[in-house]
């Protein structure tokens, strides 16, 4: 199982979120929306540490792979 993937839709909210949360905060000066650097940074590397968790996110793998 490849926990580094993430489908092709998830990667560009998690961009788009972080950066969302981030520019709240800025705006408003609450500094708890600077969590949205998790997202951001989890968008980025293209890792998403909730899918090894859950186990939801998981790309199906090929048969070559076994």
């Amino acid at each position: 199982m490849d926990y580094n993937k993430i489908r092709k839709v998830c990667r560009p909210i998690r961009i788009v979120l972080g950066l969302v949360l981030i520019a709240i905060g800025f705006i408003t000066k609450n500094y708890w929306f600077y969590l949205g650097i998790l997202p951001l940074i989890a968008g980025l590397a293209n890792f998403c540490p909730l899918c090894i968790i859950t186990k939801k996110c998981d790309l199906p793998q090929d048969s070559e792979s076994k």
